[in-house]
């Protein structure tokens, strides 16, 4: 092992990893800002029912393209980093591998839509669906094959802006239209508008691959060997969705039962937010572990894991205290209706928070244990449906209001991420020899900092609870814990450069502290 390089993480790797933090971290609050929007018109115009229906039908599509990338969407980064042919076949072997897969996947759907409504009847659009799957496959490879050379722009433009603003104006059009298929034909419209964000920039980088061949033997061999990584992403996404899946189960065959799901679903979306901080540093993370671990350069990537670590578990902490705390405010938003569903909302918020560690040790153990690491998150899969059904039966026999049932799928989510945080951060301790918890006790601090202003400002009216609070609880969080927290590493992360403000101009993003070509 080079134990030179074990002691610190090269600085190039670091600088890598906080660029690519940088400019998806933008990325994130655009896409909090542009999502919010198409939240409100659901709730607002759409209704908890309708939104629903919408929600598990998504779920079971979504669900699908997770199963047609075939773990590629991770996996190409170590499929790019270990192959001496030309990367433009590999990508294009990767496009028609999904193709595939996303074939199989649309035409079940599409012979068995009862999977995507089994509650509801079909009589509108709703066949259109399952057409999504390849563009979501297709977008998440495109996008991973782009982050191998470090460009994080393409996934901030269509993830963050194109796919998010696409879907709020759709669904605000097409609510004259006929608000039964609209969250749908609006949903089939981002991503297919996001498809196109995605292919622009993998053609202008990749190009067609000319004198490019299929070979069927290494397509085979590329799926069998992304079972494993295809598994985890699997159960990574299938672990934030399995609670509304059991949910929409479990809840009457009415329509107040869907609005119950309409108004997890809200509360799930919101909560997931502070998650897309963690999948702000992946285009970075793998292909920077890919290459150390191709080195045997253990110890940097232990270093890697355990700072990036620290940087997510701060962001998410502090995001979860801002939208917890105000919790009613931030459903009351959405609808009059959703207020009720601010329990819900805190649990999941915090279970983010308790999966942090396990979703970034995840990142090098796909690499270095990925049989072992399938394992975990199968165990961690079916603790958590367990968790959700024995939660809602019991509530449901106390004769709690449905609502409070609503909270036992987010209670075994956060449970059962707890138990998968612990067992892969200390598996992937082992195997690198080196400790990867990002844990800090000024966390603690700062959390606490960031509640006492978040309890005070809840004596304000919910208007000011909103605009004086939220960013109140992140100021308070974020200054006891960059002046006790942060090491001279950590501030690497802030430090904003030329490059990244070109990038940033490219998007029309202004760089904060900059005013037009000017560095700060």
């Amino acid at each position: 092992m080079n134990t030179a390089a074990s002691d610190s993480a090269p600085p190039a790797d670091l600088a890598a990893l906080a660029r690519g933090g940088r400019i998806n971290f933008f990325g994130f609050c655009i896409r909090l800002a542009a999502r919010l929007p198409f939240l409100f018109i659901a709730g607002r115009i759409y209704g908890a029912e309708a939104l629903g229906r919408f929600a598990y039908a998504v779920l079971i599509v979504e669900f699908a393209a997770q199963l047609a990338t075939l773990g590629l969407k991770r996996g190409l980064a170590q499929q790019l980093a270990h192959t001496d042919k030309p990367h433009v076949g590999v990508a294009w072997d990767a496009l028609l591998v999904a193709a595939v897969g996303s074939a199989l996947c649309m035409g079940l759907l599409m012979l068995f839509p009862q999977a995507m409504f089994p509650k509801s009847e079909i009589t509108g659009l709703e066949w259109l669906l399952p057409i999504t799957i390849i563009a979501l496959a297709w977008s998440d490879i495109m996008l991973a094959a782009l982050a191998y050379r470090h460009d994080v722009t393409s996934t901030v433009r269509a993830r963050a802006i194109v796919e998010p603003i696409t879907i709020s104006a759709a669904a605000l059009v097409w609510a004259y239209i006929s608000t039964r298929d609209g969250l749908i034909i609006a949903y089939v419209l981002s991503m297919v508008a996001a498809l196109v964000a995605s292919i622009i920039p993998f053609l202008k980088s990749y190009g067609l691959a000319r004198g490019w061949r299929p070979d069927p033997s290494n397509l085979w061999k590329m799926a069998r060997r992304n079972v494993p990584v295809a598994a985890a992403d699997a159960v990574e996404w299938g672990s934030r969705r399995i609670d509304l899946a059991v949910l929409g189960l479990l809840v009457p065959h009415t329509p107040a039962g869907q609005a119950v799901v309409g108004i997890y679903y809200v509360a799930q979306n919101v909560a997931s937010l502070p998650s897309k901080l963690k999948t702000s540093f992946d285009p970075i993370l793998g292909p920077v572990i890919a290459r150390n671990l191709k080195d045997g350069d253990k110890g940097a990537v232990a270093k890697q894991v355990r700072q990036v670590g620290f940087w997510v578990i701060g962001a998410q902490l502090g995001v979860a205290l801002a939208l917890a705390i105000p919790g009613e405010a931030v459903m009351g938003l959405v609808g009059p209706a959703f207020v009720s569903g601010t329990a819900a909302l805190v649990f999941l918020l915090f279970a983010e928070v308790v999966a942090a560690m396990a979703a970034v040790s995840e990142a090098a153990l796909i690499y270095v244990a990925r049989h072992r690491n399938m394992l975990i998150s199968l165990m961690m899969l079916a603790l958590e449906a367990g968790l959700a059904v024995v939660f809602f039966l019991s509530m449901k026999a106390l004769d709690w209001p449905v609502m409070w049932q609503a909270t036992g799928p987010a209670i075994g989510l956060m449970l059962a991420l707890g138990f998968a945080a612990v067992l892969k951060s200390r598996l992937l301790c082992g195997i690198l020899g080196a400790r990867v918890n990002g844990w800090r006790w000024p966390l603690i601090w700062a959390a606490a900092a960031g509640s006492v202003l978040g309890y005070l400002a809840t004596f304000l009216p919910e208007w000011a609870e909103l605009i004086l609070g939220i960013p109140g609880i992140l100021v308070a969080f974020g200054a006891v814990l960059w002046t006790k927290g942060f090491k001279a590493e950590d501030r690497e992360l802030f430090r904003m450069k030329k490059a990244d403000i070109e990038e940033l101009q490219e998007l029309e993003i202004p760089a904060p502290g900059t005013t037009g070509d000017a560095v700060r």
